[in-house]
């Protein structure tokens, strides 16, 4: 797995703090990590990047963007409207292999969904991901809503045969509604893929130090880290 491309069912599921806890994981394994993110959108030049927050939270890390824009939109839109050059499925793709040849691990973050566009031709994360020949861990959300949004991810990669890895619960509230505790279960039915972690609501407020040694503990030996599964289940499930 020299390259892992994150990718979240919609926005604000906790993609950017997921990508952190598996690179800090990572990293505790004593692998060598580089963080790549495919377009950072809604982000003054002076503000740390999604990138750069991976770095604070994960430690030695190598931080990556390729292309900043402005506006708080999907990078295609976001890009024409501030006349700059979008980014490509392609530029990803060839970025990310260049990393992965001075790192062991590669996490490739996109912005919002998988099928965010780019660039005006429509391409997205999931063609850089096709060309990359890279298996997709999905970040979904806990509660009403996250399985169709899930199911439709898992559809869309299966159709490109694109490997989905798992999929990791972005925030894990301490009181999970009815609905977040079935979701548990019905989470690895409609992705057809392992549930590979859950990350305690508000992990990215942590201090750095007291974030890198908690993250393996909510991602699965998949992904570094000594989360399990079945005990999760047992504990939250009805």
């Amino acid at each position: 797995m020299p390259i892992l491309v994150i990718t979240g069912t919609g926005t604000e599921v906790g993609k950017t703090i997921t990508t952190a806890a598996v690179a800090a994981s990572a990293v505790a394994a004593g692998r060598s990590v580089a963080v790549l993110k495919a377009a950072q959108t809604g982000v003054r030049p002076d503000e740390r990047g999604d990138a750069q927050e991976v770095a604070r939270l994960a430690g030695a890390v190598t931080a990556s963007e390729l292309a900043r824009y402005p506006e708080p939109l999907a990078p295609g839109t976001a890009a024409r409207r501030a006349g700059m050059a979008p980014v490509h499925p392609r530029d990803v793709a060839e970025a990310a292999g260049k990393l992965a040849t001075e790192h062991d691990l590669v996490l490739v973050e996109g912005a919002g969904g998988l099928l965010v566009r780019f660039d005006p031709a429509g391409g997205t994360l999931a063609d850089a991901a096709e060309m990359l020949r890279a298996s997709v861990l999905v970040v979904a959300s806990a509660g009403l809503g996250t399985l169709n949004t899930t199911e439709l991810t898992a559809r869309e990669l299966r159709s490109r045969s694109v490997e989905l890895l798992g999929v990791v619960i972005g925030g894990w509230p301490d009181s999970p509604d009815l609905a977040m505790r079935c979701n548990i279960t019905d989470l690895t039915d409609v992705a057809g893929a392992p549930l590979l972690g859950a990350l305690p609501m508000g992990a990215g407020s942590l201090a750095p130090a007291d974030f890198r040694a908690t993250a393996p503990s909510w991602l699965a030996p998949r992904l570094d880290g000594t989360w399990d599964a079945e005990a999760f289940r047992v504990r939250e499930a009805p």
